[in-house]
């Protein structure tokens, strides 16, 4: 069943073709005083220059189309025409109190729907170079990502979560060269340590490890054992490396994160898919050579803007960075993905054009019927961390900046995740630790599990009081009549929007907008408790306010299910 939005979305929709309107979007919004109705729509005013008439009179013959349609007056009560042409609605109680058996019924499966089923899509983040610990960017990618690819589940989407290791380029060099100028040093040489060598406690761990001749076993399952022998440089790449990767792995599962597939940059040289795509740019007609060097028109490519042409190889014959990432996203087209989205710094933001121009360009000579715009991207700004009223800037793990691990070993994974996906990716951010620690109200984490704690509670008095506490399923069938007073309505309402916020949420490659959602229905809880009493010696109306704890208590649970966030019974 859909939620109740959709139902009514569909029925103006349906009305409004028999006034002879089409392609006009139908919006519903809460209205801002309560008092003026449960739904409002604007329609009748965007409607209003395509059939050339004043808007109340449009709202006026929508609400007749409306009232004609038989299945209207099981959910809707009342219309009432306001302002310049907006259309406020009534629910009727039944339709109101429907989403609780709705909720109740389906459990963790409400809120979902199967729109995009069948349809692959590949979401891309984190994609740290195995060079270091993991920072504060990798830690806003990690969380945005896992919990993006959460709610594109909820819609259907078959998703593979994936880790892109750029295990190609010179910082490879530079970490074995880091590496081995501190095992010279741990045996006892005097070195002049390069001002590009990495920094931090964690290339000592590598170099002592190696020099001691340690074993690391790998995600795959691969051993790799040090040798101990500092002329061996293969050896001691290939340590560093593995080291490095366990230490990323190990960082993303203390804060949940977790993926399908983990794709190597070198593959892409091995299998000559980086010749592939040069290859197919040249002969697109989309590039010239200029200066000893080879260029992409970027500047001339229908439907995509870039503020000038962009060199692919160098004059020394190296390709620059964004050639081997076109290589990237035809393999990702050729594995079946006919939707991906990138989760990246802003940094990367010049970047966008050329990477998507050179792979149309190349898609189209190599004969793929891909989309127009593809990947898509959420580029995300850093984040601040405040502690103690002072910003901490740096880490003696990574000797530069603070890390992940930091993060989380202060205020939880819970918190961590939370925090992190609860602006919009491309907005500033300040990660106030002192407050993520505080056990208050302005602790959005700790309003939330307290909302669900205090249902539990709830449910545990009535135990100890004797009264029966009923399984969803017994709760499901009970009479809820009594769901009349406002706070009730109020949160039977906001349970009813769950589903249209994961919709929105995916679309807009939104997940701050589920955090806003669950503070809403956390405060409207909170009022509803605080307006009514539960435990009432009226069975009838004890057993309707338990079911809608009931349901409230599981779509909060399915919310922090889907950002990866623990559902306490005590707090």
């Amino acid at each position: 069943m859909s939620d109740q939005k959709t139902v009514i979305e569909a029925l103006f929709i349906k009305a409004l073709a028999t006034l002879g309107v089409e392609n006009v979007p139908v919006i519903l919004e809460r209205p801002k005083v309560a008092a003026h109705g449960d739904l409002a729509c604007n329609v009748a005013m965007q409607s209003a220059r395509q059939l050339k008439k004043n808007p109340r009179e449009i709202a006026t013959q929508l609400i007749a189309a409306l009232e004609a349609i038989p299945e209207t007056k099981a959910i809707i009560s009342a219309f009432e025409i306001a302002g310049p042409g907006f259309i406020n609605m009534r629910l009727a109680a039944d339709a109101k109190q429907a989403v609780v058996r709705q909720v109740l019924t389906q459990g963790e499966k409400f809120g979902l729907n199967t729109t995009h089923a069948g349809e692959n899509i590949l979401i891309e983040y984190v994609s740290a170079n195995p060079t270091g610990p993991l920072h504060l960017g990798h830690a806003r990618q990690g969380a945005l990502g896992d919990v993006l690819s959460n709610l594109m589940r909820t819609q259907g989407w078959n998703v593979c979560r994936e880790f892109y290791y750029n295990d190609a380029g010179v910082q490879i060099q530079t970490l074995t060269t880091s590496v081995l100028l501190r095992a010279r040093e741990l045996q006892g040489e005097t070195i002049e340590f390069p001002e590009n060598g990495y920094q931090g406690l964690y290339v000592i761990d590598i170099a002592r490890d190696f020099l001691d001749k340690k074993s690391i076993t790998t995600r795959s399952g691969e051993v790799v054992t040090a040798s101990g022998d500092i002329a061996d440089e293969a050896n001691l790449r290939a340590f560093s490396v593995a080291y490095l990767q366990n230490e990323q792995d190990s960082d993303l599962r203390a804060l949940g994160v977790s993926f399908d597939n983990f794709y190597l940059e070198s593959s892409l040289y091995s299998n000559n898919l980086v010749k592939r795509a040069v290859d197919a740019m040249i002969a697109s007609g989309q590039t010239y050579e200029s200066e000893g060097a080879l260029w992409l028109k970027t500047t001339e490519f229908p439907g995509i803007i870039d503020d000038k042409d962009r060199v692919m190889r160098k004059t020394d014959g190296t390709f620059t960075y964004f050639v081997p990432d076109v290589a990237y996203h035809l393999a990702k087209f050729d594995r079946g993905f006919t939707k991906a989205i990138n989760i990246q710094g802003s940094d990367h933001h010049g970047t966008i054009a050329r990477v998507r121009i050179g792979f149309q360009a190349a898609a189209k000579q190599l004969g793929m019927q891909v989309p127009g715009l593809f990947p898509d991207y959420v580029l995300h700004k850093m984040l601040k961390v405040i502690r103690d009223g002072q910003e901490v800037k740096m880490s003696k793990r990574s000797g530069t900046y603070v890390t992940l691990r930091d993060l989380v070993n202060w205020v939880g994974k819970d918190a961590a995740r939370f925090f992190l996906v609860s602006r919009k990716a491309d907005s500033e951010f300040v990660f106030d630790i002192d407050l993520a620690l505080s056990q208050s109200d302005e602790n959005p984490v700790y309003y939330l599990q307290y909302a669900h704690a205090r249902i539990c509670s709830v449910l545990a008095q009535a135990q100890e009081k004797g009264f029966a506490v009923p399984s969803n399923e017994q709760a499901a069938a009970m009479d809820l009549s009594s769901l009349t007073d406002k706070s009730a309505e109020a949160l039977m309402n906001r349970l009813s929007e769950f589903g249209k916020t994961l919709t929105v949420a995916t679309k807009e490659f939104a997940p701050h907008t589920l955090c806003f959602y669950l503070k809403d229905l956390a405060a409207d809880f909170h009022a509803f408790y605080n307006a009514q009493r539960i435990l009432v010696d009226n069975e009838a109306e004890r057993n309707a306010r338990l079911a809608l704890l009931l349901a409230t208590r599981q779509v909060l649970r399915n919310g922090f299910a889907l950002l990866g966030i623990s559902a306490p019974t005590k707090m």
